[in-house]
């Protein structure tokens, strides 16, 4: 493996064996792929010289807990703790949702056993369905302010702090395009989906049999492709939303809806030139990522989670990775065909039930202390590797990925719209998906599942 440039705390937690899924964002490590042992590693050093932020002592020896349902940051946020405590006297317990747990039966067991976390990290869905009975009002933080377009309500007030931003699209590795086809290759220029099909067949011709990597998880099918269909009904959460309850009711035939058979026809592109197509559910993760570092592939639809699964399979910070747009048709103007998918993935919420006064005060500082603190906001980015939904937050995201989807977020190239939708989406309708994708049902079988599935939501 290639020395790689990384926070020691996110290295270390990535060297673990690791199988997350939720329906905001995926890693998974490499049992085929374990570390070099002479493997240089670089940390990114925080500069903890600054630090203007105003604690308050009457907080010292507040003990707080998190509940983290990211795996991948629960080392990052460890150090995060330890640094928060030797600067406010506050002490935070970092409390993994373990393998296999949901993140949302999990905080209920504990609520439910009068233990519940301080602060809960949760997905967007969870938080909703919990918020108005669990957590604390935080509509009056001066935070919100910081991360206007990316706050979750819930019937008009805050009930969380949107953690990061998190994008999908299909990614691309530029010098594997340009090497092959022994000329320059500028992203912009791919508009449509015949735009898209005319790189894929020039590299076919130079020697790119099947340029795609094409996932076969169910969470992937159901969660971060099939949801282009209601989050690009006009690219906000509430026309996702809208689209969802019209799909619901019946009102809308899914034959005939547009995006329907758009996501379909883009995903049949993907299906035709995936290098798995001979056996499409047979394919492995961990040899996409190696795939497509490795230029045996040029493009992989998924998120910029991906990013430590490409660093494991050899690529480095330094290389040319970033985001196309999910084309849906061949109207260049069409918003879809313009912006990639980007928006707050993860949100933290606060117990209004339980936690006591001087308790909600320590958690409340501890966010602060992340949004406004000169070392929160250099940990967020550069220790968990985050993309930051603040826009007082200076730092730029280190890897590739993350650091093309906060350059499109920043130049209005991304759509924030986020598919608020029940935990069994992904299972049982990424199921339907890998039927479609193996070529055991049409498009009629696939969409009368998305119909009847939906049909049984209250």
């Amino acid at each position: 493996m290639k020395k790689k440039l990384v926070a020691r705390v996110l290295a270390s937690a990535l060297t673990a064996v690791l199988a997350v899924t939720t329906l905001s964002g995926c890693t998974f490590g490499f049992a085929s792929d374990p570390d070099d042992p002479n493997e240089v590693e670089e940390e990114i050093p925080i500069d903890t010289s600054i630090d203007t932020f105003e604690y308050d002592s009457s907080l010292k020896g507040t003990n707080i807990s998190v509940l983290n349902s990211k795996a991948e940051i629960q080392t990052a946020l460890e150090e995060m703790a330890k640094i928060f405590e030797e600067k406010a006297g506050v002490h935070v317990e970092i409390m993994p949702v373990t393998d296999g747990d949901s993140p949302y039966t999990k905080v209920v067991s504990l609520y439910n056993s009068g233990t519940p976390p301080t602060l809960s990290i949760l997905d967007t869905t969870d938080v909703i369905a919990l918020a108005e009975e669990k957590a604390a009002d935080l509509s009056n933080e001066a935070w919100t302010a910081e991360a206007e377009g990316y706050l979750t309500e819930v019937n008009g007030h805050v009930y969380s702090l949107p953690l990061c931003i998190e994008g999908r699209g299909i990614i691309y590795n530029k010098s594997a395009i340009e090497k092959t086809l022994g000329e320059e290759f500028d992203p912009s220029e791919i508009k449509t989906q015949d735009d898209f099909v005319e790189v894929l067949e020039k590299l076919k011709k130079a020697g790119m049999e099947r340029p795609i990597s094409l996932a076969k998880e169910d969470w992937s099918l159901g969660a971060h492709q099939l949801q282009y269909v209601y989050e690009t009904y006009d690219g906000t959460s509430a026309g996702a939303q809208e689209v969802i309850e019209m799909i619901k009711d019946g009102d809308l035939d899914l034959k005939s809806y547009s995006r329907m058979s758009d996501f379909l026809n883009m995903f049949d592109i993907l299906k035709k030139y995936n290098v798995a197509q001979k056996d499409p559910l047979g394919a492995d993760y961990d040899e996409m990522a190696i795939d497509l570092a490795d230029g045996k592939t040029a493009f992989w639809l998924n998120g910029n989670w991906a990013w430590p699964n490409l660093e494991e399979g050899g690529a480095e910070t330094d290389d040319e990775y970033g985001f196309l747009p999910y084309f849906m048709n061949n109207d260049p103007n069409d918003f879809a065909n313009q912006q990639i998918q980007g928006s707050p993935s993860k949100q933290v919420m606060l117990d209004g039930q339980v936690a006591s006064e001087k308790e909600q005060a320590a958690a409340k500082e501890f966010l602060n202390w992340i949004v406004y603190s000169e070392i929160g906001q250099q940990m967020l980015v550069y220790t968990c590797n985050l993309i930051p939904p603040f826009q007082n937050n200076p730092y730029e995201p280190m890897d590739p990925l993350s650091r093309n989807i906060y350059e499109k977020v920043q130049s209005g190239e991304a759509f924030n719209a986020s598919a608020i939708v029940p935990n069994d989406h992904w299972s049982v309708l990424g199921a339907a998906m890998q039927k479609y994708l193996a070529g055991r049902s049409d498009r009629d079988e696939l969409i009368e599942s998305i119909e009847d599935y939906w049909a049984e939501q209250e």
